[in-house]
């Protein structure tokens, strides 16, 4: 097991769902989806605390295997706190090449909370 492995938590897929209600509209359900091992890691840099007061708000970088990929707009809840995550980087772009031994791909993300 690599280190890597041991910074690993689970995290699930947060669906949406539109649901009829019977009154010719709809209730929108945000369910629990597929698990996913990940990491994420909050950027506390003097530089990301800068960009946060001027309004940035992708300041975690979420960590999985190459063959998770993240797309943009994803939402995800790491189990272990409950904490959601919404993908602000298309995770089809930054991952290591074929030929590494590490196996891993990075997004950004930011802290997100389900709309009530």
């Amino acid at each position: 097991m690599s280190l890597l492995d041991h910074a690993f938590e689970t995290f699930a897929f947060i669906d949406k769902r539109r649901q009829p209600d019977g009154e010719g509209g709809y209730i929108v359900e945000w369910l629990e989806g597929a698990e996913i091992q990940a990491n994420a890691r909050y950027d506390s840099s003097m530089q990301a605390r800068r960009a946060e007061i001027e309004g940035v708000t992708s300041l975690y970088t979420i960590t999985t295997r190459k063959d998770i990929t993240l797309e943009y707009h994803d939402i995800i809840k790491r189990l272990s706190d409950g904490k959601i995550f919404r993908i602000t980087s298309d995770g089809s772009d930054n991952k290591t090449p074929v030929s590494a031994t590490l196996n891993m791909r990075q997004v950004t993300a930011e802290e997100w909370e389900i709309p009530r």
